[in-house]
């Protein structure tokens, strides 16, 4: 069973709606942009080994302390089912908190970590403090700025002061802080008329939506575009929130390896062979979904192979912008101007107001028949309250700084400094001797810890030397793969940068970090032959 029809229209829910979605592959390609280059260093094998011995022994203290809390020798803080509903089904097992009991737990004070300022290039910390060993923790009454490397404010707009800072209080005064109504109703507002139109321009798509929520901009849409008798092929480091949205649609999913394009050929050759299971019938239609930045890995979607397939096998391609809109691409238009590739060979565009425009929500831009589909259809635009209008003007004035709309180039010169920043800090870690993920582009660093009993430490000691990062270690990453994941923005000075680099370094030192065993760059170790000498 293969597609014969080169418009291959969605049919949304199998209500019968034709042309929703049309297949039109252009083959037309914008100026080649660069090829894929990104760094995944295999983790030292006796990293790894150690790294599970240390998994190994919190599990096996883990239980000891369960034993001994039963025992109430020690306080055992978690949730219990009452003695009063023993004679009904239980709503909580208490094996499946163990994890949460045992590990995180212990190392709680590394994360939630309220702030009291706005989060830029530094951020002010409520400091608390805990007496019985993370179970609850108290107010000290201080507050400490620190240098902010954890937040999504890649091109700076996470300000108190300037035009956008000014716009979105304009609009607080005129607009109030809410409109207290879904979009479908009394919630749409002039502003998110000019919001739409503004995406649309940016993105050069014919229309666009917005909506209050990144996250529900993917759960709330995807299913409007597939159904049960549909194929969803996800990239297997996809977002959770395009994960949910593909299994609410119903939709049967199909995994491929994190850009492996021989397996995502596979599985499309697969598809269009066998069709849909049992009844081997053509799949009403084949989606594939990816990101353009992948947040936990700092890696690229290979975009060109990634279309050139879609138009292939005649499917189609829903993208993530959310870390890559406005972040990457000579002009900030993300990944589809980074590769070079025309934007109508990608269906469906989605991204996020919450990294580069320094606010919240998010947009599907697409034809003007799938959005307004969409904006009859989903749940995101009938049922949730309209975006802020405050919230609203801070993305409009950023979006039109970074077109250039404001007669100035203050937003080429935040996107040239965000370049010029991810490229100093990537650079330099690896030539300290750190193990970096990612693309050499992305201002996503992830820096590898590894070792369960690193994450914490990585954390409190940067703390120590006046630096707020972010430690992620399992469930949200592989079992090996702990990390420390900096966030690098254009609103950071050079001075700043390795004023970071320096504690890093040190941190790096203390810990025994710095894995790497890939040869330093040639001018890192001119650096290094050149001290040794002196």
């Amino acid at each position: 069973h293969t597609h014969t029809h080169s418009d291959w229209p969605i049919r949304a829910r199998g209500d019968g709606i034709e042309g929703v979605m049309t297949h039109k592959p252009t083959g037309k390609m914008a100026e080649a942009g660069p090829s894929l280059q990104e760094d995944f260093e295999e983790t030292p094998l006796w990293v790894a080994v150690f790294t599970m011995i240390g998994y190994g022994v919190l599990f096996v203290v883990g239980h000891v302390r369960d034993f001994l809390g039963k025992l109430q020798i020690i306080r055992n803080g978690s949730s219990k089912e009452s003695p009063k509903l023993k004679d009904f089904p239980p709503l909580y097992r208490d094996f499946e908190s163990f994890y949460t009991r045992n590990l995180y737990r212990r190392i709680r004070d590394c994360w939630n970590r309220p702030i009291s300022s706005c989060a830029g290039a530094h951020v002010t910390l409520k400091e608390r403090a805990s007496k019985d060993k993370n179970w609850s923790f108290e107010w000290t009454g201080e507050e400490k700025e620190y240098l902010n490397l954890g937040s999504y404010n890649y091109l700076g707009f996470a300000e108190t002061e300037g035009l956008c800072a000014t716009a979105a209080r304009k609009a607080t005064e005129l607009h109030g802080t809410s409109l207290c109504s879904p979009r479908s109703e009394l919630g749409t507002h002039k502003i998110h008329v000019e919001l739409e139109e503004l995406v649309a321009e940016f993105v050069g798509k014919p229309a666009a939506l917005t909506f209050g929520m990144g996250f529900a901009t993917n759960s709330t849409n995807i299913p409007i575009l597939v159904d049960k008798q549909c194929l969803v092929i996800s990239d297997a480091l996809n977002h959770t929130s395009l994960v949910l949205g593909c299994r609410l649609s119903g939709a049967t999913i199909r995994v491929f390896k994190h850009n492996d394009m021989v397996g995502l050929e596979a599985v499309l050759r697969r598809a269009v062979i066998e069709g849909q299971p049992r009844r081997n019938r053509p799949w009403k239609k084949i989606l594939i979904c990816v990101e353009g930045i992948y947040s936990m890995e700092g890696s690229m979607v290979n975009l060109p192979e990634v279309v050139r397939l879609k138009n292939k096998y005649k499917a189609y391609l829903y993208l993530d912008e959310a870390h890559s809109i406005g972040a990457i691409g000579k002009t900030g238009r993300g990944v589809t101007e980074y590769f070079g590739v025309n934007v109508d060979d990608v269906d469906i565009m989605m991204g996020t107001f919450t990294k580069s425009f320094g606010a919240a929500g998010g947009y599907i831009a697409a034809s003007k028949e799938i959005i307004d589909e969409m904006r009859a259809r989903s749940h995101g635009n009938i049922y949730a309250c309209s975006m802020s209008p405050p919230v609203a003007a801070q993305v409009v004035e950023s979006m039109r700084i970074i077109m250039g709309k404001d007669g100035a180039k203050e937003g080429q010169e935040r996107i040239r400094s965000l370049a010029e920043n991810t490229h100093f800090f990537r650079t330099r870690l690896r030539e300290m001797g750190f193990i970096v993920y990612g693309n050499n582009d992305s201002p996503i660093v992830p820096m590898m810890i590894f070792m369960p009993q690193k994450i914490s430490a990585v954390s409190r000691e940067l703390k120590k030397r006046g630096i707020a990062a972010v430690v992620v270690g399992y469930p949200a990453t592989p079992i090996v793969e702990s990390r420390s994941r900096f966030c690098i923005s254009a609103s950071h000075t050079r001075a700043e940068l390795e004023q970071a680099l320096a504690a890093i370094s040190e941190m790096g030192d203390v810990l025994g970090l710095k894995y790497s065993r890939e040869p330093l760059p040639i001018a890192a170790a001119d650096k290094d032959s050149k001290k040794k000498k002196d």
